[in-house]
C-alpha cells in the first residue's frame, strides 16, 4: 500500500492540530482529491469534523485499545482507494498512556505508519525560540520523521519574518503560517468541542473557514509532496476487514433465521455521538441489520428490533429532552425487561438509570446519575465479572473512561467490569440482556463483543 499521508502533530494541546488537520483535510478534498481522515487516541468529537472535512468516516487509530499492530491494517481498510490520508495526532507528539512509554503517542503511530510528521507550533509567544523547540522535537527519536513546520497564531507580518529568520537554520522547511483568526474558533465545554451533530450549521461554517485560512497560508503543493514521500507500508496482517475479523472469532457466521437479519437499533442525534465506525461495520459483518434512530426525536425503536446500542455522548445536556420522550423511555425499558440485548456505553449507561440529575431516564437500573465537577479520563484495563451479551466471564479488553458524572451506586449484583488500573475496583451493571458501563471499548480490538451480541440478537 503505498496512499500518500501526513501526520499533523503539535509540542502540546492546543497549539492549533485540529484547525490544521481538517483544513488540510478540507482544502484537499476541495481539490477533489479522496481524502482519508484519521484521528489519534480515543477522541471521538475531532472525528465529526474530519468527516464534515473530507466526506468520509473520520476514524481512529489507537494503539492503547486495539493494539500497536492493528494500526497499519485500521488505517489501510480506512484509507483504501484514496488519494490521501491526513492523520490528526493527539496531545504532545510525544505524549502516550500515561506510565508506558510511546504506547498510543502521536510518535508512535506515525511510525507505524511510516508517515512523514508536520509540526503545528503555537508561535504566538516567541519568536527565535522557536527553533530550539522545533530542533528538540525533530531530533528527540531519530524514527520519527519530521518533515516540516507551520507556524499558528502568528501575530504579524513582522513576527512571521522573525520565526521564519529564526527556522532557517534548523533544516525544517516551513510549510505554512496562519495568522490569527478568530472566525475558525470552534466552541467547547466540559469534555471538549461541541459535537457537530450539535452545531451542524455553524460546523459546517468553521470548517470552511478552516479550509480558508489553510489554503491562504499552507504551501499544499509542498505538504503534497511531502505526503508523497511516505515509503510503501508493510502491513503485518494486511488490511483489516470486518467480515475477516468476525470470522475469526468463531468459525463462519451463522446463517440468519427466516425473517432476516436482526435488527439491531443504535443510538444517534446529538445526545449519542460517541461512536466509532467500525463498530457498525463489525455488527453488519456479523449478520445484523444496523438501524440508527433519535432519542431526542424518536417515540418508538425502529421496527422489528431486537437489540439495541447506546453508546456515548452527552445525555446530560440533553436530560430534558430524553426525558420528556417518555414513550421512548418506556420502550427501551421494555425491550430490556423481555431479556433483548442491550449494549450501553458511559451515555448509554446514564440513559438507562431510574434519573438523570433528578429527571426521569428509562429506569432500567437501579442507580441515579448526577454530573459532577470531577472529570474521569484515561486508559484502562478491564476484565468481564460477568455472563453477559458482549463477553463471557474472564474476558480482557483495554478501553478508556471520558465524564464529568458520577452513577450510585457504580455496579449492579452483577457488575460488568473488574478495572485493573489506575485502582482495582468493579463497574457496570449486567442484567438479563442488558450490558451497561462507562467503559469505552473499540470492537475492532475484541470482534467477538460484536459477533456474541448479534447471536444473542438471532436466539
Amino acid at each position: 500500500m503505498n496512499t500518500p499521508r501526513l501526520v499533523i502533530a503539535a509540542p502540546s494541546s492546543g497549539s492549533g492540530k485540529t484547525t490544521v488537520a481538517t483544513g488540510l483535510m478540507a482544502a484537499f478534498a476541495g481539490r477533489g482529491l479522496a481524502v482519508s481522515p484519521h484521528k489519534v487516541g480515543p477522541d471521538y468529537i475531532d472525528p465529526g469534523y474530519h468527516t464534515l472535512a473530507t466526506g468520509r468516516p473520520g476514524r481512529n487509530l489507537d494503539a492503547y485499545m486495539c493494539g500497536p499492530d492493528r494500526v497499519a491494517p485500521l488505517f489501510a481498510h480506512g484509507a483504501a482507494g484514496c488519494d490521501l490520508a491526513v492523520v490528526e495526532g493527539v496531545m504532545g507528539l510525544y505524549d502516550g498512556a500515561s506510565g508506558q512509554g510511546e504506547l498510543a503517542s502521536t510518535a508512535q503511530v506515525a511510525k507505524l505508519l511510516r508517515a512523514p510528521v508536520v509540526l503545528v507550533v503555537d508561535a504566538s509567544s516567541q519568536s527565535r525560540s522557536v527553533a530550539a523547540l522545533v530542533h528538540g522535537f525533530a531530533s528527540w527519536d531519530p524514527q520519527v520523521r519530521l518533515g516540516g513546520v507551520i507556524l499558528n497564531k502568528v501575530g504579524s507580518q513582522r513576527h512571521e519574518a522573525l520565526l521564519r529568520d529564526a527556522l532557517e537554520e534548523s533544516g525544517l522547511p516551513v510549510l505554512g503560517v496562519l495568522h490569527r483568526a478568530e472566525q475558525v474558533a470552534v466552541p467547547s465545554r466540559h469534555l471538549g468541542l461541541v459535537p457537530v451533530a450539535e452545531r451542524r450549521g455553524d460546523a459546517v461554517g468553521a470548517v470552511a473557514a478552516m479550509r480558508e485560512q489553510v489554503v491562504a497560508g499552507c504551501d499544499l503543493e509542498a505538504l503534497m509532496a511531502l505526503a508523497r514521500s511516505a515509503p510503501p507500508l508493510p502491513l503485518p496482517g494486511e488490511v483489516w476487514d470486518a467480515a475477516e475479523a468476525i470470522g475469526g472469532c468463531g468459525g463462519p457466521v451463522p446463517l440468519s433465521d427466516p425473517v432476516g437479519a436482526p435488527v439491531v437499533a443504535v443510538a444517534s442525534g446529538a445526545a449519542f455521538t460517541f461512536s466509532y465506525a467500525e463498530h457498525t461495520e463489525l455488527l453488519t459483518a456479523a449478520g445484523a441489520e444496523v438501524v440508527p434512530f433519535d432519542p431526542l426525536r424518536d417515540e418508538a425503536l425502529p421496527e422489528g428490533t431486537r437489540g439495541l446500542v447506546v453508546g456515548g455522548g452527552f445525555p446530560e445536556v440533553y436530560a430534558g429532552e430524553l426525558s420528556a420522550n417518555a414513550a421512548l423511555r418506556k420502550a427501551v425499558a421494555g425491550l430490556a425487561e423481555s431479556g433483548a440485548p442491550v449494549s450501553a456505553e458511559c451515555a448509554g449507561l446514564l440513559y438507562l438509570a431510574r434519573s438523570l440529575d433528578g429527571l426521569p431516564m428509562c429506569g432500567v437500573l437501579d442507580a441515579e446519575a448526577r454530573m459532577s465537577k470531577r472529570l474521569t479520563l484515561g486508559y484502562r484495563e478491564a476484565v468481564a465479572v460477568s455472563d453477559s451479551v458482549l463477553a463471557a466471564p474472564g474476558t480482557r479488553v483495554r478501553g478508556h473512561e471520558f465524564h464529568r458524572t458520577v452513577l450510585e451506586p457504580g455496579a449492579g449484583a452483577d457488575p460488568a467490569w473488574g478495572m485493573h488500573q489506575p485502582e482495582r475496583r468493579v463497574e457496570g451493571y449486567v442484567q438479563r440482556g442488558v450490558h451497561a458501563s462507562y467503559l469505552h471499548t473499540h470492537w475492532a480490538a475484541a470482534p467477538g463483543m460484536a459477533r456474541r451480541f448479534v447471536e444473542r440478537c438471532g436466539e
